[in-house]
């Protein structure tokens, strides 16, 4: 192989200095180095809570350093807490109060089914409660001022309690993916089949529907029955 010559003798050619990364090189690769922090935090939170997680392992998914955490979210809680914060703007990403509430269900129902991730954190986090996360985060009560305004446009029906109704629905989304052994003992398929999810959105649009619906009045007991049904034979 060829070489250049220095000074009449043969030797390798001289190395051009190492040039500093530019400023928007060192921010894209801060932005790079949060993102992957973020996506594999969410794969291990998610698999093993808050407490079960190790920062180690997260490092090693993202490929980075695990100084970065410390660097970029304050430690392992910042981390924890920055992917609620983008749960909850995507959350609100994905349908506002003018909506039909149908629509809206299962927009929530389809994002759950897409990416099951933020709805196992929430699991956790509700069947273990860590200290770490209530200590100075008092919890919120839930804004329910747009389901009473859907209500009273008639979208729920006047006997059917808001707060219950937000409870209910989000049990409704999230059962698919907090329990799917379920779905495959009832459906006998998996939630990840097309056809089941389908289905499921397309009862649910169905049932949520029915609630606009009032009950029909109870009929008044016959004379001489005690108000229950089938009233008392005679003697």
């Amino acid at each position: 192989m060829d070489q250049k010559k220095t000074d009449g003798k043969e030797g390798p050619a001289p190395r051009r200095p190492r040039r500093s990364p530019r400023p928007e090189d060192r921010v894209l690769d801060a932005e790079r180095s949060r993102r992957h922090l973020l996506e594999a935090a969410l794969d291990v939170f998610s698999l093993k809570g808050f407490d079960g997680a190790r920062v180690q392992e997260i490092a090693d998914r993202a490929g980075v350093n695990k100084q970065l955490i410390s660097y970029y979210f304050g430690g392992k809680l910042g981390l924890y807490r920055e992917l609620q914060k983008a749960w909850q703007e995507r959350e609100s990403s994905l349908g506002g109060p003018d909506l039909p509430l149908d629509e809206a269900v299962v927009r929530h129902l389809q994002e759950a089914l897409r990416d099951p991730r933020p709805m196992r954190l929430g699991l956790w986090r509700g069947l273990t409660n860590p200290s770490e996360l209530s200590a100075d985060e008092p919890e919120e009560r839930e804004d329910l001022s747009h389901t009473y305004a859907r209500r009273d446009r008639g979208e729920l029906a006047e006997d059917i309690d808001p707060a219950s109704a937000v409870l209910l629905l989000i049990g409704a989304v999230a059962a698919p993916v907090t329990m799917p052994q379920l779905v495959r003992r009832v459906f006998g398929v998996d939630a990840s089949d097309p056809v089941f999810q389908e289905q499921y959105a397309d009862q649910l649009r169905r049932m949520i529907r029915r609630l606009s619906l009032p009950l029909p009045d109870e009929p008044s007991p016959e004379p001489g029955s005690t108000g229950h049904r089938g009233g008392v034979e005679e003697s």
